[in-house]
């Protein structure tokens, strides 16, 4: 699917809560984005320039968090106390308490997935430390908000087809979490599959599927 077409990445300076992400794309997207194009943008940018970033010491960690927080593996983003608070927070003690107990009693019938899908869209979207680019790399970032109203926005400021704003990471996992009319989410995730972005020292949060229209 990737093959189709062409990805054009489009480096940036670190973007921080003090950025506007339209201002930025038509910044450093400008003389690169066309009519047919869709501009793809990382939820976790999105999410800093929104002021969804938290320093975990921010955070106070209930009982519930540190019990909760035990029952999932080490390497996943809600593991640590801080980020099981800031999804309690969020999301709400009960839901997320519940989201637990059935998740449990699924996987005993083979049900994976059960806590994710109740827990709350957070659930899936929150990043713990050393999840994103740094110097956010030492921040809790919640999942953009309204990510489709967002790309709404970039398709119509920079004229491009459309737009994209996906959650795509190096183990093959690629989601979009919201695009803008005429855009097919599901394709636009394969697309990304390979993980174009650069959030890192590449600087390359924003990636352009050239003609995606034409094809």
């Amino acid at each position: 699917m990737a093959d189709k077409y062409e990805i054009v990445p489009v480096p940036t300076r670190i973007l921080t809560i003090h950025d506007d992400i339209i201002e930025a794309i038509k910044e450093y997207g400008a003389g690169k984005i066309g009519p047919g194009d869709v501009v793809c943008v990382a939820e976790s940018v999105v999410a800093i320039t929104q002021g969804r970033a938290r320093r975990p010491e921010s955070f106070r960690p209930c009982f519930l968090a540190k019990v909760l927080s035990q029952l999932f593996p080490s390497q996943g983003s809600i593991a640590g106390w801080h980020s099981m608070q800031s999804l309690i927070e969020v999301e709400g003690q009960f839901r997320i308490l519940f989201a637990v107990i059935i998740g449990a009693i699924a996987k005993c019938f083979g049900i994976a997935g059960v806590f994710y899908r109740m827990g709350g869209e957070q659930a899936k979207l929150i990043d713990d430390v050393t999840g994103t680019m740094p110097p956010y790399d030492k921040h809790i970032v919640y999942g953009p908000d309204r990510p489709a109203q967002v790309a709404e926005a970039i398709a119509k400021a920079t004229g491009a087809y459309g737009a994209a704003i996906a959650d795509v990471n190096d183990l093959k996992r690629s989601c979009v979490l919201g695009v803008s009319q005429g855009v097919d989410s599901d394709e636009v995730a394969k697309i990304l599959i390979d993980n174009p972005f650069g959030n890192a020292s590449q600087k390359t949060p924003i990636v352009i599927i050239k003609n995606y229209r034409n094809k």
